[in-house]
């Protein structure tokens, strides 16, 4: 009889597989740069095109690169005609995922598991997923979209299409550092799904279904959307350490803080922290941010527990007028770029991902028969 190995809950600390896209070991690197680097000295552009390509771009492949990915910034018809006929209560994100599952009727490579066919799948759908974002945030608000735009970068064309006025270029710097940071995290819960989907030999437009889905929770992606709950809920600098006592004392959790593989702080929370801090022009987003401060001085010293990306870039995203249902799907469609880049190495050397379970069942016993039970 084969001994299972030892069971680690929620598989934490269990290395499930190797991959050269990301690390975390110290400190977060992308195919061995430097995320805050990253974040210094290159775009979204050039970061999503190290995740899918391996390599950061020359001049002449990011032009290449940008050019492919604004021309495939648009929707089949029938996918534009889900939003207006859509539940107005529905939620963004699973709206996301029903039209990156409808997208996948429309792209003649969907079936095609090469490299180079995911490779073309992967910045078909890195352009698309703003579009589908912005387009149903419009539609929703009773607007029309805004056609996208081939002469602006990934950044500033989603504020374009979302707003239809020229984005500021602090708007757009802050917005390409957010997305670098939420474009990939090694075997997350979301990249995972979309790992062990493929794994099977299913295709990529399949495994981000099931990678949206993932992300959806709480737990993963949909902490950034809270953020700006518990700071209202704090009330303001002026009542905000008697609050998150008293929240700690109902241990109630406070989201955005903590990580599974970060326990002394998330590098990606301290860059994005600079950004918020720079966009707080008002004497209301001061006061957020001091809140801010005091809950993350206690929940360090009481709890031991530090903030994660989520924590700014709730913060960050609100300073910019950003309405909190889109919290979420913008963090997918900077992930988009990871879970492609695993899809695509998961893939190239497959083997099924099939992990045993520890049976905590009833013993064996035999079946009795239907009129023997009593």
């Amino acid at each position: 009889m084969v001994t299972p190995a030892p069971y680690s809950p929620g598989l934490e600390g269990v290395v499930a597989g190797p991959t050269a896209i990301s690390s975390v070991e110290d400190g977060l690197r992308y195919r061995g740069y430097a995320v805050g680097d990253l974040c210094t000295r290159a775009t979204f552009d050039e970061v999503a095109y190290l995740l899918i390509h391996g390599e950061l771009p020359k001049a002449k492949e990011l032009q290449g690169f940008a050019e492919r990915v604004a021309m495939a910034r648009r929707l089949p018809e029938p996918v534009k005609q889900l939003f207006p006929a859509m539940p107005k209560w529905s939620v963004p994100l699973d709206l996301l995922r029903t039209a990156v599952s409808a997208l996948a009727h429309f792209d003649q490579d969907a079936a095609d598991n090469s490299h180079e066919a995911n490779v073309r799948k992967a910045e078909r759908l890195l352009a698309q997923m703003p579009v589908i974002i912005a387009d149903q945030h419009r539609v929703n608000a009773g607007l029309q979209p805004i056609a996208a735009r081939q002469d602006l970068n990934h950044s500033a064309n989603f504020l374009w299409m979302l707003r239809g006025v020229e984005p500021t270029a602090e708007d757009v710097k802050a917005l390409d550092v957010s997305l670098i940071l939420y474009a990939e995290h090694e075997f997350n819960a979301s990249t995972f799904a979309a790992r062990v989907i493929v794994s099977t030999l299913s295709d990529l437009h399949a495994a981000v279904v099931g990678a949206i889905g993932a992300l959806k929770g709480p737990l993963h992606g949909g902490a950034n959307e809270k953020v700006m709950d518990v700071l209202k809920s704090a009330g303001g600098p002026g009542t905000a350490e008697a609050w998150t006592h008293a929240a700690l004392a109902r241990k109630e959790r406070i989201m955005g803080f903590g990580h599974r593989v970060y326990k002394s702080g998330d590098v990606r929370a301290a860059i994005l922290k600079d950004y918020c801090v720079a966009r707080a022009v008002t004497p209301e987003l001061r006061d957020w941010e001091t809140t801010a401060e005091i809950i993350e001085g206690i929940m360090a010293s009481q709890k031991g527990m530090y903030p994660n990306l989520d924590w700014p870039a709730g913060r960050l995203y609100h300073a910019m007028d950003l309405e909190i249902p889109l919290y979420t799907p913008m963090f997918a469609m900077s992930r988009i770029a990871g879970w492609a880049a695993h899809v695509i190495e998961q893939l190239d050397n497959n083997r099924l991902i099939r992990p045993r379970a520890l049976y905590t069942g009833a013993p064996a016993r035999d079946v009795v028969p239907l009129a023997d039970r009593g």
